[in-house]
């Protein structure tokens, strides 16, 4: 470990100390963002759009096998799936040479901080008043007095899905593609359902289980495969790639890389529950861009993982 690591680090425990506070953690054994999730097994096949803009083999013209976990994105393991947070779907590609990558994507398109100091400000904005249970609301307008630039990322508010097959998925970072011959392009993913695009009404909200996503999704597999498309957004020269609090202009040409099908639970879910997915977990073909936030969370996920398995 160098100097310039251990302000990152220090980061890195600062902030799962906050988030577990946030939670009413810890909860050990347990995930400190989507503690309540679950993994199923399907199959990707690439389109071959994206052969021409990046080595990566998975997005060339062979299928994988691949992994994915949803959930939802508190660390509280009890918090109910009709809560109005955040959803989670991670994407683990089992690459022809034995090798991983991982796509980590949410139901919201925009990321709520520019920095990891901006993200760890708003995560101590947010920790919950001991006497109350909730978060100190002047504290929170202040911080968005404090960083008006965030109010609208903040302030986003992703619908109660059906089901975690009638989402769209955003991974909210840019990456960079890079051809064999070195050519690069930035770009952002985005997964798409087959499925329509629904919402649970207030009623349903009140009459469904604590785990009535994973339930509902079990169900949904018995009745044949789900699927999402793969979209990407292809950045041009002057693209922001390093704020994942920004859109692109929505007229930026977009491709269809390649086709989820997920057909099942996976066999061992007690397994992929010790595991850890990892943005930065890239591949031949895709670099990360310079967006602090994501390097950064390669160090937190770290911690994460650290106190997991320590049973803390």
């Amino acid at each position: 470990m160098t100097a310039h690591d251990t302000p990152v680090l220090s980061a890195a425990t600062h902030l799962i100390d906050t988030m577990e506070r946030m939670s009413g953690g810890p909860y050990p054994g347990c995930r400190r963002s989507g503690a309540r999730g679950a993994c199923f097994s399907g199959t990707f096949t690439p389109t071959g759009a994206a052969s021409a803009l990046t080595a990566a083999a998975h997005l060339h013209d062979r299928p994988v096998p691949v992994t994915v976990r949803f959930s939802n994105s508190e660390g509280n393991p009890h918090t109910p799936d009709t809560a109005a947070v955040t959803r989670g779907m991670a994407t683990r590609f089992h690459l022809p040479d034995g090798s991983d990558t991982d796509l980590l994507a949410i139901t919201v398109p925009r990321f709520v901080a520019s920095t990891p100091q901006e993200f760890l400000g708003l995560t101590d904005a947010l920790r919950p008043d001991p006497a109350t249970g909730v978060a100190d609301q002047a504290r929170v307008r202040e911080f968005i007095a404090a960083h008006p630039h965030l109010a609208e990322p903040i302030m986003q508010h992703p619908p109660i899905p059906v089901s975690y097959g009638t989402a769209t998925y955003w991974a909210i970072h840019a990456f960079i593609w890079v051809t064999d011959g070195g050519g690069r392009r930035p770009v952002r993913f985005r997964w798409e359902p087959e499925a329509r695009r629904e919402e649970l009404t207030d009623a349903e909200i009140a009459t469904s289980t604590d785990d009535y996503m994973t339930t509902e999704f079990d169900d949904r597999l018995r009745r044949g495969a789900v699927e999402f498309t793969l979209r990407v957004q292809l950045g041009e020269r002057d693209d922001p790639t390093h704020d994942p609090t920004v859109a692109w202009p929505d007229e930026r040409r977009e491709i269809v890389a390649g086709r989820l099908e997920l057909t099942a639970p996976v066999d061992d879910q007690k397994y992929w529950d010790t595991q850890a997915f990892n943005p930065t977990r890239i591949t031949e073909g895709i670099e990360l861009s310079d967006d602090p936030v994501l390097k950064f969370r390669a160090h937190a996920y770290a911690e994460s993982l650290h106190r997991r398995r320590a049973g803390r």
